[in-house]
């Protein structure tokens, strides 16, 4: 028997879908949207060229572009979605770089353009730690009385070190304090963290889910560290090769992690989807439905579940 209670098939821990199924009793789909943002850590104002991970596009390597017209990239979109799910609902989801960074009005008109459709049904804004001003959270707590609003925020480790070494360009104090900011508004908020950064052992990745253990948080994204083709961390990688996690250390890692996550936590991921022909390293994240597979197979091999330790403190 399944011990977890937030589930509708043979998962042990909460997923997106699980999560959007109860809560609108209907298919909900993301659309990834690439607009046109940048960040601190790519336009000089921050570090120089960004997280040392990032790929040219940010993370929107996926979507179709229509940067000077929003409505018109959400519609080419949403019809690949249609073509899978019709009639879906739908969350537009503001994907590359740091959406928050810039004038307020940039993002209100974004906004604005999509969250009155009928079909969206919430909204999602990715973005960094250090570019959420008062007055967005402002403006984001009040569009949430509408519809729910997400901000997506990367952390990708607790690490100070390990953040200096891969540019993240922030300390995690400046994350924690944007954090206690959020918690006053209607805002959801999903943390993304990396497992296998560079130089990071189990005990560090498994340091950054006890840090935010007693922080205020709805989602989490786990990914595993992609190394791609045309960024610094492939010139790092090919000049001084560092260890790159295991498939069988990913799966272990993952599910202890899951063991010490508040259970009620919403589970968006626990990999990517790279595309095979920037990938570097590891092969094994291609294999993405297998992975989870064996995820959820382990962890009923186990009988373990998400938050089944996480009153304890034994990390």
């Amino acid at each position: 028997m399944n011990p977890y209670p937030y589930t509708l098939d043979n998962k042990r821990y909460q997923t997106f879908n699980y999560h959007l199924k109860k809560t609108y009793d209907h298919k909900v789909a993301k659309v990834i949207l690439d607009l046109d943002y940048t960040c601190p850590n790519r336009d000089g104002t921050k570090g120089v060229g960004g997280c040392i991970f990032c790929s040219a596009r940010g993370s929107g390597d996926t979507s179709v572009h229509f940067k000077n017209d929003i409505v018109a990239q959400y519609l080419a979109n949403k019809k690949v979605i249609d073509n899978k799910w019709p009639d879906s609902y739908t969350i537009p989801y503001f994907q590359s770089f740091s959406n928050t960074y810039g004038p307020l009005e940039k993002l209100r008109g974004y906004v604005e353009s999509l969250i009155h459709r009928d079909e969206v049904v919430e909204m999602a804004i990715a973005t960094r730690a250090d570019c959420i001003s008062d007055d967005t959270l402002a403006y984001l707590d009040d569009m949430a009385s509408y519809k729910p609003i997400w901000l997506e925020i990367g952390l990708q480790t607790s690490n100070d070190k390990t953040a200096a070494f891969i540019n993240r360009g922030h300390d995690f104090d400046t994350f924690k304090e944007t954090f206690k900011r959020s918690e006053k508004t209607k805002i959801k908020t999903c943390i993304h963290i990396i497992d296998g950064l560079p130089y990071e052992d189990e005990g560090d990745m498994l340091k950054t889910i006890d840090d935010i253990k007693d922080i205020k948080y709805d989602a989490l994204k786990i990914h595993c560290l992609e190394i791609l083709k045309g960024t610094k961390l492939a010139n790092i990688y090919n000049e001084r090769p560092f260890k790159v996690i295991t498939r069988d250390e990913y799966i272990d890692i993952v599910i202890r992690q899951l063991e010490h996550i508040r259970p009620d936590v919403i589970i968006e991921r626990l990999t990517a989807d790279p595309i095979k022909e920037d990938l570097i390293a590891p092969m094994w994240l291609l294999n993405k439905r297998t992975l989870l597979n064996d995820i959820d197979k382990r962890m009923k091999t186990l009988d373990t579940y998400q938050g089944k330790y996480y009153e304890a403190s034994d990390l």
